[in-house]
């Protein structure tokens, strides 16, 4: 019993892999209703089946892309929970005290900033501008302004736990490389955005590496979630306001 005992202690740690955050066939049908309505936004030019450029189309798309994101986290919950999962072990942490939020909105601040000079490094080099798709979908009154803000703190919650939460842990279980669940999510993310055009698709699978690197190093996805939240939200709210300047200039 003794040589046994010191048998056991001698040997190397198990090497083996955690288990698969949900069932594949699971993972499969996330990723078949998220191609499915990348294909369809990019028919229709728009980034929801909506598509149509007045402000009652607008707040309509708005409402759509609300609606199937929160759809989406929640049978990502349920899914995950059939292996003993939450969406917390996703998120990976709350905020316990005031300092721990201003910390993780210093960081989030910080990685938009270094983002911003990479990204527009890389559209500058592909003369990448935004499709009439986008410039449709930003918003105009105050009223659909306000409905932009309310998307835009759904896309910082839900993208972040939908690619960066499921994807990217799911796809280092699947293929047992951190770094391919990166870089895999970062594409899907890119693909999902195919509205923009093929430029802005590449841009934004890049921006969608960087947000999967930043989650990887910080091991939650708070300061992503606060990046994701005031990238779309100020990009809403300046984009139209910059767009009427240049074009009367």
């Amino acid at each position: 019993m003794a040589e046994r005992d010191l048998a056991l202690a001698a040997a190397p740690p198990s090497q083996e892999q955690p288990g698969l955050l949900a069932p594949a066939w699971h993972t499969i049908a996330v990723l078949v209703f998220l191609f499915g309505v990348a294909a369809l936004s990019a028919w229709r030019g728009a980034a929801s089946p909506v598509g149509e450029v007045s402000s009652y189309a607008r707040i309509a798309n708005y409402g759509t892309v609300f609606v199937w994101e929160w759809l989406m986290v929640a049978f990502i919950a349920w899914g995950v929970r059939r292996r003993g999962h939450s969406l917390s072990d996703l998120i990976a942490g709350r905020w316990a005290t005031a300092g721990a939020f201003w910390r993780d909105l210093g960081i989030s601040v910080l990685f938009l900033m270094c983002s911003t000079v990479v990204l527009g490094i890389i559209r500058s080099a592909l003369r990448d501008k935004p499709n009439r798709a986008v410039i449709n979908l930003l918003p105009d009154t105050l009223l659909e302004m306000a409905a932009w803000v309310v998307l835009a703190a759904t896309a910082g919650f839900c993208e972040e736990t939908i690619f960066r939460g499921y994807l990217q842990k799911q796809f280092a279980r699947l293929t047992r490389n951190t770094g391919l669940g990166i870089a895999l999510q970062a594409l899907v993310f890119g693909a999902c955005h195919g509205y923009q055009g093929v430029k802005s698709t590449v841009s934004i699978a890049v921006f969608g590496l960087m947000f999967g690197l930043l989650a990887n190093y910080r091991q939650t996805l708070r300061p992503g979630m606060l990046a994701h939240f005031l990238q779309d939200g100020m990009a809403g709210l300046v984009g139209r306001t910059a767009l009427k300047h240049f074009n009367a200039g």
